[in-house]
């Protein structure tokens, strides 16, 4: 048992993977990684730097020494010179041109942009598996009728499986805009202390089209297209600010399938997964306590509500940059990730083993039916005869009558009886009845299911398919 505090984003809900891209590990093996384009790149470039340099850097990229690091922050309190010193005593030979030309932005702000990067990958790869998990659902319930609800009154019946389409269409936005979002990442680049790239023009003697290509080296030794073309000594700000709200918009829509679900769970049509030896309640030994969309909606409350961070940050950075952003970044960047992180995997989770009642939902659905085909009686009355006017009114005492009986006296919903016993509607309890066939008042749900699945999901499903197949452990 540990005597401090660790955060449950890692201890309870994020994956060991996303974890370890915000890891000091990665981090400082990225260091690393991008002293050694540095240094190859200069070297293309003319500079006098030689192979042997550049082998002996890699061969210890991912060799690190951090307790000679340690040692050496505490003297020079400066973390990114402390990894210089530290990578010079296993390089003596490729010393002296360590971090060449560079400011400590070159490796801090490139490496956050490069943790970022692969973090909106690894978001991307579990939503696309999200996204084929809820289409199957979708499809296997496209026929389900069921009630539907605006203001949660009861309306209009559509399928379960239409439903299902409404979360996908949330999450088909939000990977429009994390795609649209991976495209944008950009490199820092070596644009030195206020961004002029001077120091740079030093070392290649004023070679304007050298410094170019210095970064454009850079870029691509380090899997990106380009750097941004003018920058202060930090990337922009502003960049954060996006990332972080890609993120929250999948919160949102995470949280949103939870209200649905809970919803659903109360009404005991549809229930998340529920353990043989899940406890619901300490108290009430038959609860079945939808932890997991609570779990949901709770870490959604907390990026949507630090996505604020980096747009107070973007908004109040001073010329060139300011240190208010470091502290502030550490913490809101890396912890919206973590938790979407957990988001996906626990929505996933639930997608997965999610248990629909049919039963349940032909009662409910049954219960408010007869309501709902009151135009259709109406008609069918009129076929034969009947004074559409005055039907409609008699329609309207008949429903409002039914709706006492179920509203103040729990009765069942006797609305047929009442109009087969009308005489002026002239039809039988067993005609009205022919009319009671859910399947016949979900309008084209069932086919706007399938097209939207097949025309707006799988082309993405397809396009990732190679990412397809993730592992998912709720730890609690």
């Amino acid at each position: 048992m540990k005597d401090t505090y660790e955060s449950p984003l890692n201890s309870r809900y994020a994956s060991k993977q996303m974890q370890y891209l915000f890891s000091p590990d990665f981090k400082f093996r990225t260091w690393r990684t991008l002293w050694i384009a540095l240094a190859e790149s200069e070297k293309e470039l003319g500079l006098d730097i030689t192979d042997e340099q550049i082998e002996e850097l890699k061969k210890y990229r991912d060799d690190i020494n951090y307790d000679v690091a340690q040692q050496e922050e505490k003297i020079v309190r400066h973390d990114v010179m402390a990894h210089v010193h530290a990578y010079g005593k296993q390089c003596p030979k490729a010393k002296g041109i360590i971090h060449l030309g560079a400011t400590s932005c070159y490796v801090g702000d490139n490496t956050d942009i490069i943790i970022m990067t692969s973090a909106l990958k690894l978001v991307r790869k579990k939503l696309v598996n999200l996204m084929d998990k809820l289409s199957k659902f979708a499809i296997e319930q496209k026929d389900q009728p069921c009630l539907a609800f605006t203001h949660f009154q009861p309306a209009q019946p559509t399928t379960l499986g239409k439903r299902a389409c409404l979360w996908l269409q949330d999450l088909l936005l939000d990977m429009n805009q994390l795609e649209f979002q991976i495209s944008q990442m950009k490199l820092l680049g070596s644009k030195g202390t206020t961004g002029t790239q001077a120091s740079f023009k030093e070392l290649f003697d004023g070679d304007v089209e050298k410094i170019k290509a210095l970064e454009q080296k850079i870029a691509e030794k380090t899997g990106f297209d380009s750097c941004f073309a003018v920058s202060g000594q930090t990337y922009p700000r502003k960049l954060d600010s996006q990332v972080l709200y890609v993120l929250s918009s999948i919160a949102q829509s995470a949280s949103k399938f939870t209200n649905d679900l809970r919803l659903l769970q109360h009404l005991k049509e549809v229930e998340e997964p529920f353990e043989k030896t899940q406890i619901g309640s300490s108290a009430m030994a038959y609860k079945r306590n939808p932890m997991r969309s609570e779990r949901i909606a709770s870490l959604s409350r907390f990026v949507i509500c630090d996505a604020m961070n980096p747009c107070m940050t973007a908004s109040t950075q001073w010329f060139e940059r300011t240190l208010d952003d470091s502290a502030n970044k550490r913490l809101s960047v890396a912890e919206a990730f973590l938790a979407i992180d957990a988001v996906l995997e626990i929505y996933y989770n639930v997608v997965d083993g999610m248990v629909v009642y049919p039963k349940m939902i032909e009662k409910h659905l049954m219960s408010e039916l007869p309501f709902m085909a009151t135009e259709n009686i109406m008609m069918s009355a009129v076929k034969k005869g009947g004074d559409r006017q005055e039907l409609h009114e008699k329609i309207r005492v008949h429903s409002m009558e039914a709706g006492k009986q179920v509203k103040l006296y729990g009765k069942e919903n006797d609305l047929l009886k009442r109009i087969a016993e009308d005489k002026d509607f002239n039809m039988t309890y067993e005609e009205l009845e022919s009319l009671m066939k859910p399947e016949n008042f979900v309008g084209i749900a069932p086919i706007q299911t399938v097209e939207f699945v097949n025309n707006e999901i799988k082309p993405i499903i397809e396009k990732y398919k190679d990412e397809l197949g993730i592992e998912v452990e709720i730890n609690v």
